[in-house]
């Protein structure tokens, strides 16, 4: 029950660091789920992953335009997603020590969105993978991770974390390892993937320098998604009722307008009270005019 209380809880908003777990997690377990159906009934034709993941073919990506987002959150494999989660939970720790969750989450969004802006860019303007980017797609939580990692390194440049082989590393030498060893992969192995960090590094630096300035880059982040928010929720049913204690007019409850009338005489008087106030203070009201002042502040 603690468990399902903090799902609940999580999904809602309140804690961002672990809703990007969840998603994560659960996105994996609904590719390996549809991986199982697909094979037990013989479907050959469907992959979630290929509906999930963004491609670099620009036409492709006009007709699944979600993938922009939904590829930061899908993973193929476990060793995939278990790393990803892994830099992921230590960095993400470590940056909610010095930062909000909601600066959390728009970190890992734009950094997920400059990855893919990267990719896409790389895999259409570069000659050495024109004939690739017909076909290629791009899927993981990397280049938002690495945001994440990068903004921390460069808002603490000088903390050190302990690594296994090497002990004792300040995070601006990680950093600065991390980002040497994705330029050099490139053209040995998934160039998309290490072009992509590269994006995802690239807000995480920026985002701290503008941070460091007065300015968040990540708050139009915050403002979409609780516009968002705010559009997709139902609307309850609109109820006028009264209060109408000891206000019945010949023994019938008020109309609209009968309200109305006795609304704005409650608020003249209430008005004359505080002008009273303001020029001759609290202490000239009569023990009528505070009473009146008290329950009316109480209905507000």
């Amino acid at each position: 029950m603690r468990f399902i209380d903090e799902v609940r809880y999580s999904l809602k908003g309140r804690n961002n660091f672990n809703t990007l777990i969840y998603i994560n997690l659960i996105v994996f377990g609904l590719i390996v789920l549809a991986k199982v159906v697909c094979f037990l009934f013989g479907i050959s034709n469907f992959d979630l992953v290929l509906l999930l993941a963004v491609p670099a073919d620009i036409d492709t990506l006009i007709r699944k335009p979600w993938t922009i987002i939904t590829y930061m959150f899908t993973h193929a494999s476990f060793l995939h997603i278990l790393f990803n989660l892994l830099v992921f939970f230590w960095f993400g720790k470590l940056f909610l020590q010095f930062l909000s969750q909601r600066q959390l989450l728009g970190v890992y969004i734009l950094g997920g969105l400059s990855g893919a802006m990267f990719y896409i860019a790389a895999y259409n303007l570069i000659p050495a993978f024109s004939i690739a980017s017909l076909v290629s797609i791009a899927l993981g939580a990397s280049a938002s991770v690495m945001a994440i990692v990068i903004a921390v390194a460069t808002l603490v440049p000088n903390q050190a974390v302990y690594m296994l082989f090497f002990g004792r590393v300040k995070l601006k030498y990680l950093a600065i390892a991390i980002v040497i060893l994705d330029l050099i992969s490139i053209p040995i192995d998934n160039a998309g993937g290490h072009i992509a960090h590269l994006g995802g590094a690239l807000i995480g630096f920026v985002f701290i320098k503008y941070y460091r300035k007065g300015t968040d880059i990540t708050i139009w982040i915050s403002r979409f998604l609780n516009g968002l928010k705010e559009f997709f929720k139902p609307s309850k049913e609109i109820k006028v009722t009264y209060k109408n204690k000891n206000k019945k007019q010949n023994n019938r409850p008020e109309n609209d307008m009968e309200y109305n009338a006795r609304k704005k005489a409650e608020q003249d008087e209430i008005d004359k009270i505080l002008e009273k106030i303001a020029q001759s203070g609290y202490s000239s009201l009569s023990k009528t005019e505070k009473e009146k002042l008290f329950n009316q502040s109480k209905n507000n």
